[in-house]
């Protein structure tokens, strides 16, 4: 204890007070660095922030080893500094290689500020996305079959970047697809990963449209890596899911004027309790399994 205390004491009283004050300030340069500490370390996160941060603050250090140089004459001022400058330059410049490293072409940049960078997605994990669809969109000309009811397997998850897709169930149309939208979300959701299945949807290209492509297999490895990218697609696919199937029950009516909700799925039976027995061509209020962007069974497009 003794030892400590003494050591304490020197560091404290080595030294004595200062009694007596420069009354002339330092130089420009000096303050000029103090504004740059400031300003630096108001920056944000993400590469654009760190870019901010090390610029700012590299500049800062740098001042201050002018200063030192110039000003005080203290080499060890001068090399504390000049060396912080290096440090801030060398990350500047490592954040910086990083950035161009995940720069995208037009269509995936688009796609980037449209649907990833709203949910606060970085690029570091946007470019683990994109790699894993080879960076690659894929056309589509119109009239052209993107999946065949009963014959196309279900091996990918593919998501349109441009154009509109019909969807039909023999024959009958359902429902469009639009730009941001998922072609196959509702047959990725109806399988488990080990499973296999075919569309009981025909997706037709209606003008010429552009996409991209996650292979089966290949996504689910990524999703095993990250789990923060599987929730990730896990949040996306639902949402779409959802919005197919109020597209769906936006053309559906069962009589009478009443139109089919599929939130409430028995409110009908309590609206109408003394309604005759339903024939053959209106609906039975009863959901088929398997995909859900299949109508309801027995339901017709009444209104349509």
């Amino acid at each position: 204890m003794g030892e400590n205390a003494s050591f304490w004491e020197s560091l404290i009283y080595a030294h004595p007070a200062c009694t007596t004050w420069k009354q002339e300030a330092e130089g420009s340069i000096y303050h000029l660095a103090s504004i740059f500490f400031v300003v630096g370390f108001m920056g944000g996160s993400g590469f654009f922030g760190l870019l901010y941060v090390f610029s700012l603050l590299g500049l800062g250090f740098l001042c201050s080893s002018v200063w030192a140089w110039l000003d005080v004459c203290a080499a060890d001022i001068f090399s504390w500094n000049f060396a912080l400058f290096a440090i801030c330059f060398v990350q500047f410049v490592y954040v910086t290689y990083q950035v161009r490293s995940v720069a995208f072409d037009r269509e995936f940049q688009e796609l980037y500020s449209a649907l990833f960078q709203p949910l606060g997605i970085s690029l570091t994990v946007y470019r683990k996305i994109v790699l894993c669809c080879d960076a690659e969109v894929i056309t589509l000309e119109k009239e052209h079959c993107y999946a065949m009811q009963g014959k196309t397997p279900i091996d990918k998850l593919s998501l349109l970047v441009s154009g509109r897709i019909r969807v039909t169930v023999d024959g009958e149309f359902l429902h469009y697809i639009f730009p941001l939208q998922f072609l196959d979300s509702p047959e990725w959701d109806s399988l488990r990963p080990t499973e296999e299945g075919i569309f009981q949807v025909t997706l037709t290209a209606e003008t010429d449209c552009r996409y991209v492509a996650w292979r089966r297999k290949k996504l689910y490895l990524l999703f095993a890596k990250h789990r923060f990218i599987s929730r990730l697609f896990s949040i996306l696919i639902g949402s779409d899911i959802a919005e197919k199937l109020y597209a769906l029950n936006d053309r559906v009516h069962v009589g009478q004027g009443f139109r089919y909700d599929i939130r409430l799925p028995n409110f009908y039976h309590v609206a109408l309790p003394e309604s005759p027995p339903v024939p053959p061509c209106q609906p039975s209020h009863r959901l088929q399994r398997g995909s859900p962007r299949r109508k309801p069974a027995g339901v017709t497009n009444c209104g349509a």
